[in-house]
């Protein structure tokens, strides 16, 4: 794939790079994705400023990530970039928060190694740690860690102030001969200053991939932590897996399946991704665990797919069966200029709980639009997940794509959503703007916009992998009082530092300013528009699945073959 040409414009500055209102990065480079376009050499990049979470790499440079003997590996290591932040914050301490990210972003799939920051200060200042999750973090031969490379950081914080990180280690491709995943998990007990040997929740062969985990530290109990994710097969089946921790994850139960999903219609075949555990702490759900994750079901080679929620009121050792919020009907982002896909969120739902016990939950969704467009919908449950209300679009522009919607609930009841759009992109080639937005809701009804950086940031200098331009699946939102902290990856101007973790302070945000309107979708589709929606839908969960899982396409052909000719084998 072509990249774009370099760009440097005195008299478009803000094109090349991100100016934040807490830090000043003033650099020009070349374009997105390592291709072999010539570029000048970028001035050094700045040291780390206020409001700024990662530093230079502390990966050794020479290193890949390969056990000793192997044949080289395939793929454009991004060195000094960061994507794919998840955040923390203490319950009962605003000032002590935890972040981790993906560091070295490799093309295609997973990065050298995982770091995490922790502040004592409330996000002034942060102390990183490289962990011994990869060869690259540090891992010797034998070890937990011992493993090519990592993705899919999570964090959590108990409310005894232990500190939690999860993440999916790897080695070699999807489902490849001779592969293997696992999801490791590490603590700390004092803030951050010593971390556990990681923990092996599960470990695969090449039968299976494991994917998309997220950790949770029972609010309530800080003894019980959860973890969650979906471990693939050969013929596409996903279902979701738990392991717990009754001990604050210095012991870990044995994984185990949880939900094995399945398409109404009996046959074909199904999974689960972006599972992911909340524990209401008030309400009529209180102490429930509460998983939501999207359901992909994949019926003569078409996928659809539902966002659901299913529910523990035991702390996970019995499940009850799946409530269907809605259809999740995304097309996925694109450059409307050169066609260019941006990896998204797409099939990543976002949820949150908050004081009063309500849930809230949010998707890409392109049917307020008839498919043209994805915008960010949102649904809520006042019942602890048994009802829900019909989605709504929240974001406030309505004619440029939105996508990556990041969830949560303050103290006092005001209902946080970040997401990015596009509507400051040009028709320029050699650039792609994007800009993260901070919406605020009381009601769910009416909502208030803050733009959270002050200049849009190039998108197309982020690492380039097969499902596109890459910052992330998902990003971190935490606040304390009226103060709200950001966590999220843009990129900076450098092709020497494509990318950092921004940690912006957002002060007094109340949701008093001019506010818009949610979006119901105003009349049902037509039978064409239905028609159309569905191929997009279809086309882009397809694209997603193949870059995640490479040959999910003609596993998904080969399985609709098998069912329409029984004796084919």
């Amino acid at each position: 794939m072509t990249s774009r040409p370099p760009r440097c414009s005195a008299s478009n500055p803000a094109r090349l790079g991100v100016l934040f209102a807490l830090l000043v990065l003033n650099a020009c480079g070349g374009g997105g994705g390592g291709g072999d376009t010539p570029a000048p050499a970028p001035p050094a990049p700045m040291p780390p400023a206020a409001g700024v979470a990662s530093g230079v790499s502390p990966v050794a440079a020479a290193c890949t990530g390969l056990a000793p003997g192997a044949p080289a590996g395939s793929g454009i290591n991004y060195a000094n970039a960061e994507v794919e932040p998840f955040a923390a914050i203490h319950p009962a301490n605003p000032n002590l928060l935890l972040a981790a990210w993906q560091q070295d972003r490799w093309s295609n799939g997973g990065a050298r190694a995982v770091v995490s920051a922790v502040s004592s200060d409330g996000g002034a200042t942060w102390a990183r740690t490289l962990h011994p999750m990869s060869r690259c973090g540090g891992a010797g031969s034998g070890l937990p860690g011992d493993f090519e490379r990592v993705s899919d950081p999570w964090v959590d914080i108990a409310p005894d102030g232990t500190l939690h990180i999860m993440g999916l280690a790897f080695n070699g491709g999807a489902l490849l001969a001779g592969s293997a995943s696992a999801m490791l998990a590490i603590r700390s007990t004092d803030h951050g200053r010593t971390w556990s040997t990681p923990a092996v929740l599960v470990r695969d062969g090449d039968s299976f991939f494991l994917d998309k985990n997220t950790l949770t530290a029972d609010p309530l109990d800080a003894r019980f932590v959860y973890a969650v994710w979906d471990r693939l097969d050969t013929r596409n089946n996903g279902p979701t897996l738990l392991a717990r921790s009754t001990d604050g994850g210095a012991s870990w139960e044995p994984a185990r399946v949880v939900y094995t999903a399945a398409p109404a219609s009996g046959t074909g075949s199904s999974q689960t991704i972006g599972n992911r555990i909340v524990v209401p702490t008030a309400g009529v759900a209180r102490g429930v665990l509460v998983n939501v994750f999207l359901q992909i079901d994949t019926v003569a080679g078409n996928p659809t797919s539902r966002v659901a929620i299913q529910r523990s009121a035991d702390r996970g050792l019995t499940w009850t069966a799946p409530v269907f919020i809605a259809e999740q009907r995304a097309v996925g982002t694109r450059d409307a200029v050169t066609g260019q896909t941006i990896r998204d969120g797409g099939i990543i739902p976002s949820i949150a709980t908050g004081p009063d016990g309500a849930l809230w939950v949010a998707w890409q969704d392109a049917r307020f639009s008839a498919g043209a467009r994805d915008a960010i919908a949102v649904s809520r449950s006042s019942d602890g997940g048994s009802t829900w209300s019909a989605p709504v679009a929240v974001n406030k522009v309505a004619g440029t794509p939105a996508f990556t919607p990041t969830l949560a609930v303050r103290s006092d009841g005001l209902v946080l959503l970040t997401h990015h759009d596009l509507r400051n992109n040009t028709a320029d080639t050699a650039s792609l703007l994007a800009d993260l937005w901070l919406l605020s809701s009381r009601d769910g009804s009416t909502w208030t916009e803050t733009r959270v950086n002050s200049a849009s940031f190039d998108i197309s200098q982020a690492p380039l992998t097969g499902a596109g331009f890459f910052l992330r699946d998902y990003h971190g939102l935490v606040s304390a009082g009226t103060t709200v902290l950001p966590v999220f990856a843009a990129t900076t101007g450098s092709l020497d530092n494509r990318t950092d973790i921004f940690t912006p302070r957002l002060d007094a945000v109340t949701g008093a300013s001019a506010a818009h309107a949610a979006r119901a979708l105003a009349l049902p589709l037509s039978a064409a528009e239905d028609d159309a929606l569905r191929r997009a839908h279809n086309a882009a969960v397809t694209q997603a699945l193949e870059r995640r899982m490479p040959g999910w396409e003609a596993r998904a052909a080969a399985l609709a073959q098998q069912q329409t000719d029984p004796n084919r084998r």
